[in-house]
């Protein structure tokens, strides 16, 4: 099997981004899974810490590794969004092919010397582990936030974004393999983005400015709500991988809620819990079409 950075590469040199799509059970597994086998495409399959905690580290592995050698088929595993190195050894001690190592919230140097540490650590277990940094403030949460952000949800002041200037120093120093920028991104998705009245938009610019000084894969998290638009130029600029959680959550719920609705006296969770599916696979399936201009 093709490693998960030969993989991250090829879609680069293709102008192409890997759809990166959170899970936390085996509804979201199966409808990512799904979509992706239909559309021939690699896919990465993320979880948090909270959803690591709550469908275990070692499990997730087995599933995501069960169906990679049933079906011979790109999937990969990736431990998003964590926060200490004991986290992280746990997950690539499990066989995860990621990991992303957040500081993020911490200043720029005990970020850096931080995450040069985990590096190295995580390196010395699997040489061929994937291991992402990320620097600058793109909030916290894939949820529906209360506050509504303007129509165009722009946060592309100059303050807001990771300059290139520290793109560049970080990744010589920390040596990772990819990098996570603030670049007008933001976690999570407004009620007027639930609504489609607004959408996120983002510093193309800046994406390929930082792209420039840092020379390897760039990662965009919180691309839920995101413009499409705005994702086609991201990745034309240099973004090589495209984190959606919030959208997938939504359509989880709402995929439950009408096969609980259309379940009368039903209670087998397998005839309840398609419709779930569906939703979850409808919407990986439109935004891994958007990632590759199918």
């Amino acid at each position: 099997m093709t490693q998960l950075m030969e993989i991250i590469n090829e879609a680069g040199r293709n102008g192409v981004a890997i759809g990166h799509f959170n899970i936390a059970d085996l509804v979201l597994l199966k409808g990512v899974f799904e979509a992706a086998q239909e559309l021939k495409l690699p896919v990465i399959v993320g979880a948090s810490e909270g959803e690591r905690e709550f469908a275990g580290t070692e499990q997730l592995a087995a599933l995501v590794k069960s169906l990679r050698d049933e079906f011979d088929y790109p999937i990969f595993l990736n431990a998003d969004h964590t926060h200490s190195l004991a986290s992280a050894m746990e997950a690539v001690k499990a066989g995860f092919d990621s990991v992303v190592f957040d500081l993020s919230a911490l200043p720029i140097k005990e970020n850096t010397l931080s995450t040069k540490q985990a590096v190295e650590a995580l390196k010395s277990v699997n040489p061929a582990v994937v291991v992402e940094g990320e620097i600058g403030d793109i909030g916290s949460g894939s949820e529906i936030h209360a506050d509504a952000l303007a129509p165009d949800c722009a946060l592309t002041t100059p303050r807001a974004l990771t300059t290139p200037e520290e793109a560049r120093q970080f990744v010589t120093e920390t040596k990772v393999d990819v990098l996570a920028p603030a670049v007008g991104n933001s976690h999570g998705m407004r009620p007027n983005m639930v609504a489609g009245k607004a959408r996120k938009h983002l510093a193309i610019e800046r994406i390929r400015e930082i792209k420039s000084a840092v020379a390897i894969p760039l990662t965009l998290h919180g691309g839920s709500g995101t413009a499409d638009e705005d994702l086609r130029q991201a990745i034309r600029a240099g973004i090589n991988i495209v984190h959606i959680n919030t959208e997938l959550r939504l359509a989880w719920k709402q995929g439950l809620e009408t096969g609980l609705a259309h379940s009368g006296d039903e209670i087998a969770p397998y005839r309840i819990l398609p419709p779930a599916v569906a939703a979850v696979h409808d919407v990986v399936s439109a935004r891994l079409r958007l990632f590759t201009n199918r």
